[in-house]
């Protein structure tokens, strides 16, 4: 085998090593993307949630101290429940629209959206066993 097909064939099982063991991230979501994974206000003024998974939405800024505290929790937390939540951040400095749209006026906010029924807001970063109960209670619906 040749110096060439060597390099591809390790690289080959690079991208196909990394695919099998990436758990699930959260994922940044510009105002664009929001209409597509969560909810299209510009076309909809009654909610209809776009996705089969429920999700959470975190509202941040990069300067903000609680959000700082609050990411890696929601790390951890999209890890545990992947393939049943979807996690996605929204930094409002950014995508000024959405922050508009939710009158988020303190951060963090956390939006969590059940596959099927009405979002709730909630102000402030939860300690993660408070998120924990949320998820199970409000978004996977388990008592």
């Amino acid at each position: 085998m040749n110096i060439e097909m060597k390099k591809n064939l390790l690289l080959l099982l690079f991208v196909l090593g990394c695919s099998v063991v990436s758990a699930q991230e959260v994922k940044y979501l510009t105002t664009e993307e929001f209409k597509t994974k969560v909810f299209d206000y510009s076309k909809d003024s009654v909610w209809h949630y776009c996705g089969e998974l429920p999700c959470i939405v975190d509202f941040y800024t990069t300067w903000c101290g609680p959000c700082k505290r609050l990411a890696p929790v929601m790390e951890e937390l999209a890890k545990e429940y992947e393939g049943k939540v979807l996690f996605y951040k929204a930094d409002t400095e950014k995508e000024r629209e959405l922050a508009g749209l939710f009158r988020i006026t303190s951060i963090p906010t956390l939006l969590f959206v059940p596959a099927e029924g009405q979002p709730a807001l909630s102000k402030g970063a939860a300690p993660k066993e408070d998120m924990k109960r949320a998820i199970e209670t409000f978004l996977l619906k388990k008592q």
